[in-house]
C-alpha cells in the first residue's frame, strides 16, 4: 500500500512539474518587438524635426517603449512632395506596424494605404471634414489623435495682425487649395474682416511660383499684410514663404512658433512639441490593446503667442506693450 501511494505521488508531482515547464518557457521568453512606422514631413535637416520627434520618443520612453530594446520605429520622410508622400505611405504599412504616427495632410494617404494598421495622427486641422475620422468623439476607424485648433484662430490670426500693424487695410491670406482646411481657416479669417476695417483676398499654395507671382502683385498696393494658414506645404516652404514678406516689407502672421524663429514676425498657434508628447500616449494604448475606433480626437490644451522685434524693426513696426504682455516668447 506504501508503495502504490508513493508511486501515485510520485506520478502527480511528476504531472505538475510537466504542465508548469511550458508556462516556465513562455515566462523566459523575451518580449515580443513591436513597430511603430513614422511618416514625417521634415527635410532630414530641418531643426524642427528632432525637437518633436525627440518629444514623441521621450513620452515613450517615461510609457515603458524604448526604441531598439522592446520597440522597432521605422522613418519616412514626404518633404511635402504628394508622390513621396503616397509612397513611403504604402512603404510603411507594407512593414506592417502595429501603429504608424501621421502628420497633417500625410494622413490622407496612409489612409489610402490602408483601413485596418491603426493609425495616430497629429496636426490635423479638420479630421471630420477630410475624411480621416467619423466624428471627434467617437472616431470609428483606424485613425485617431489631435487636431491642430479650432477654426475660429483664423479670426485671432487677422486680430493679432491688424493689432501690430494697425495701418493695415489688405490682407491676402495664403492658403492650400488641397486641402479641406484651407477654405474653412480663409472663411474664419473673412468673417472678422469687415469689423476689423480690413479687406482680405485669397492666395493658392499650390507651387511656389504662383505664390511668388500672386505676393508681388499684391504687395504692388498699399497697407497690406500677410495671413499664412496652416498647412503642410507652407511648413515646408515656410523659409521661401517668411523671404518673401521680408522683401516685399509686409507684415506676415503665421500659424506656428517655427516661422518666428526663422525670421516671421508673429506667430499664434499649438504647441506642437506637445501634440507629440500627447500622440505618445494614444500608441501606448493602442500597443496594450486599445483600438483607435473608442479613442477621441483632441484639441490642443497649449497655445503660444511669439513675436520678433528684430522683424518688427525691420518693418518699421513698434509692438505695442500689451501685445508683448500677453507673448509667451519675445525674440529680441
Amino acid at each position: 500500500m506504501i508503495s502504490k501511494m508513493k508511486r501515485r505521488d510520485f506520478i502527480t508531482l511528476l504531472g505538475g512539474a510537466t504542465a508548469a515547464w511550458p508556462l516556465a518557457a513562455r515566462a523566459q521568453q523575451p518580449e515580443r518587438m513591436r513597430r511603430i512606422g513614422v511618416l514625417l514631413p521634415f527635410a532630414e535637416g530641418d531643426p524642427e524635426g528632432p525637437v518633436r520627434t525627440s518629444a514623441f520618443l521621450k513620452a515613450l520612453q517615461q510609457l515603458g517603449w524604448t526604441d531598439g530594446s522592446n520597440l522597432r520605429i521605422d522613418y519616412r520622410r514626404t518633404l511635402g512632395d504628394a508622390e513621396r508622400t503616397r509612397r513611403y505611405a504604402t512603404e510603411l504599412v507594407a512593414l506592417a506596424p502595429d501603429v504608424i504616427l501621421g502628420i497633417g495632410a500625410n494622413v490622407a494617404a496612409l489612409l489610402q494605404a490602408t483601413r485596418s494598421v491603426p493609425i495616430v495622427f497629429v496636426a490635423v486641422p479638420d479630421p471630420v471634414g477630410a475624411g480621416f475620422v467619423e466624428s471627434l468623439a467617437r472616431p470609428g476607424g483606424n485613425a485617431s489623435g489631435f487636431t491642430t485648433f479650432e477654426y475660429s484662430i483664423g479670426a485671432k490670426w487677422l486680430e493679432l495682425l491688424k493689432e501690430i500693424a494697425p495701418g493695415m487695410k489688405r490682407a491676402a491670406v495664403i492658403r492650400s487649395t488641397e486641402e479641406a482646411a484651407g477654405t474653412a481657416q480663409f472663411a474664419a479669417v473673412q468673417a472678422v474682416a469687415p469689423a476689423l476695417g480690413v479687406e482680405v483676398s485669397p492666395i493658392g499654395m499650390r507651387d511656389m511660383p504662383e505664390i511668388e507671382h500672386a505676393v508681388m502683385a499684391f504687395a504692388r498696393g498699399p497697407k497690406g499684410g500677410l495671413i499664412v494658414t496652416a498647412n503642410a506645404f507652407g511648413f515646408v516652404h515656410r523659409e521661401l514663404i517668411i523671404a518673401l514678406a521680408a522683401r516685399h516689407q509686409l507684415p506676415a502672421v503665421y500659424p506656428q512658433r517655427l516661422f518666428t524663429t526663422d525670421g516671421g514676425l508673429i506667430s499664434y498657434g499649438p504647441d506642437f512639441a506637445d501634440q507629440y508628447r500627447r500622440a505618445a500616449g494614444y500608441v501606448d494604448r493602442i500597443l496594450k490593446g486599445e483600438k483607435p475606433a473608442d479613442l477621441p480626437v483632441q484639441a490642443p490644451t497649449k497655445y503660444e503667442l511669439v513675436i520678433n522685434l528684430k522683424t518688427a524693426k525691420a518693418l518699421g513696426l513698434t509692438v505695442p506693450d500689451s501685445l508683448l504682455a500677453r507673448a509667451d516668447e519675445v525674440i529680441e
